[in-house]
């Protein structure tokens, strides 16, 4: 025996706010995901992590060492604005973001010459730190075969 509908086989179509149990439309209970934030800072951050894990993988000097980054240095000093603090003590190396973003003179203003400048900055004060010359904590980085 065939199953038979007691309505006429016509589709019905409901207004588009409602779903299909006739009530309104929901909001979604999960948002669809946002790009992620890339902000200044973050990428700060990004540069300095980066370089800071080469070094302590190169010099076993530096795997105690905390790289720090904080915006402004408290005060000047005699030089002017100090980029870096190196505090062998501590065993602390702190980065001015801000002096390291603004002051840098770059002849080419794009994202890889803003990085290739974080970088050269940590590799000074970790060269500062070590009470080396800059260009002997990665000499490999540096060669071009």
């Amino acid at each position: 025996m065939a199953w038979r509908r007691g309505r006429s086989a016509q589709a019905y179509s409901r207004p588009d706010r409602h779903g299909r149990h006739g009530r309104e439309g929901r909001s979604p209970v999960v948002r669809p995901p946002l790009p992620p934030l890339d902000t200044r800072v973050e990428r700060f951050d990004l540069a300095v992590g980066s370089v800071a894990e080469f070094l302590r993988s190169a010099w076993p000097e530096l795997r105690e060492v905390s790289f720090e980054m904080a915006d402004m240095p408290p005060a000047t000093d005699a030089d002017g604005i100090p980029r870096w603090v190196v505090s062998r003590e501590r065993k602390r190396i702190i980065l001015y973001r801000i002096p390291i973003e603004r002051l840098g003179h770059l002849h080419r203003n794009d994202d890889l010459h803003r990085r290739m400048m974080i970088e050269s900055c940590v590799f000074r004060a970790a060269a500062e730190y070590l009470e080396r010359d800059p260009w002997d904590l990665g000499p490999e980085r540096f060669r071009f075969l």
